[in-house]
C-alpha cells in the first residue's frame, strides 16, 4: 500500500522559496486518490505547487474540513485549474457565517465558487463518500475541546454571535491516515469518533500558544501515547511552536513538524501496521 503527502500551504517553511500564509493544503495521494486536504487562504498553494512540479489538475477529490477561509479560500482558484474534481464538505460549512474575535472581530467566512452543483459532494453524516475515503462529520464531543475555540463565533439568523460548535467541521480517514484540518472538534475527540485503525495523524491541532497550560498539553501527549501507541502525529498550521514543543518533548518518538514543501511517503509498512491494529 502506498501514500504520498506534500504540503502546499502552511503558516512556515524551512525554504524561503516556498510562500507561506496563515493556512493549510496538502495533496494526498494514495493508490486509488490524489486528494487535495484544505485549499489554504488564497492561492498559495497553487504557486508551491507549481514549484515542485505539481499537476493539480489530476486531482480528484477535494476535501474541505470546515468553513473558515483559511481553509477554504484557495477553492475557487482551485476549480479555475481543474475543471472535474468533485468537492467534499459539509453544507453547515458553506451556509455558515463564521468570525473570529482574537485581536478584533473579523469575519473568517469563506467566499464560497458560485453555481458548485454536482461537482460538490454535501456530507452531513459519517460515510464512505468513495472507494477508501472516509469522513466523519458531527463528532461528538466527549473530551474537552481547544481552549483557542473561545475567540470563535458564527452569527445565527437573529444576526447575533454565537460560540462556534463546529458542526461544520469533518475529518477524513483513508487508508491508515486521518487528517484533522484544524482540530476544532478536538483531537481526542476526532481519534475515539474514528472506527478504523489510526496509523497517522496529519494537521493543525488548534493547539494555540498562551492557552493551554503546559500541564494541560503534556497531559494530552501522555494521554495519546497511551491510548494510541501506533500512531505517529504530523503537525503544524494552527499548533503554536511552544505548545509543539512541549508536546514534542513527552513524546519526542511520535510527534513530527511538517511544513511548505514537507514531502512523506510510506509504502508497504502502511499496510503491515495496519494489520496489526486490526
Amino acid at each position: 500500500m502506498y501514500m504520498k503527502w506534500t504540503v502546499l500551504s502552511d503558516n512556515r517553511a524551512e525554504d524561503p522559496t516556498f510562500e507561506t500564509e496563515h493556512g493549510l493544503s496538502i495533496l494526498l495521494e494514495t493508490e486509488r486518490h490524489r486528494i487535495l486536504l484544505d485549499t489554504g487562504a488564497s492561492g498559495v498553494f497553487l504557486r508551491n505547487a507549481k514549484r515542485m512540479g505539481i499537476d493539480l489538475g489530476t486531482v480528484d477529490y477535494v476535501f474541505v474540513s470546515h468553513g473558515h477561509s483559511d481553509h477554504a479560500g484557495g477553492l475557487r482558484l482551485f476549480m479555475e485549474v481543474n475543471k472535474r474534481a468533485k468537492v467534499i464538505v459539509s453544507p453547515e460549512a458553506v451556509n455558515g457565517k463564521f468570525y473570529s474575535m482574537r485581536n478584533d472581530l473579523h469575519s473568517i467566512t469563506t467566499d464560497w465558487p458560485e453555481g458548485m452543483g454536482e461537482r460538490f459532494v454535501m456530507v452531513d453524516h459519517t460515510c464512505e463518500v468513495a472507494d477508501g475515503i472516509h469522513v466523519m462529520a458531527h463528532i461528538p464531543q466527549s473530551h474537552s475541546m481547544p481552549k483557542g475555540n473561545r475567540h470563535l463565533f458564527v452569527k445565527d439568523d437573529g444576526g447575533n454571535y454565537v460560540p462556534d460548535d463546529f458542526r461544520h467541521e469533518l475529518a477524513l480517514y483513508t487508508d491508515g491516515l486521518l487528517f484533522t484540518g484544524c482540530a476544532h472538534s478536538g483531537l481526542e475527540n476526532i481519534l475515539s469518533a474514528c472506527p478504523w485503525p489510526v496509523r497517522s495523524v496529519v494537521g493543525g491541532f488548534h493547539l494555540l500558544d498562551g492557552h493551554e497550560t503546559e500541564n494541560e498539553l503534556a497531559g494530552l501527549a501522555r494521554r495519546l501515547t497511551d491510548n494510541y501507541p501506533q500512531t505517529m502525529f504530523h503537525t503544524s498550521h494552527c499548533t503554536g511552536d511552544m505548545a509543539y514543543v512541549i508536546l514534542k518533548k513527552a513524546m519526542p518518538e511520535r510527534l513530527h513538524a511538517f511544513c511548505c514543501g514537507t514531502v512523506r511517503e510510506m509504502g508497504e509498512t502502511i499496510g503491515m501496521a495496519l494489520d496489526e491494529q486490526r
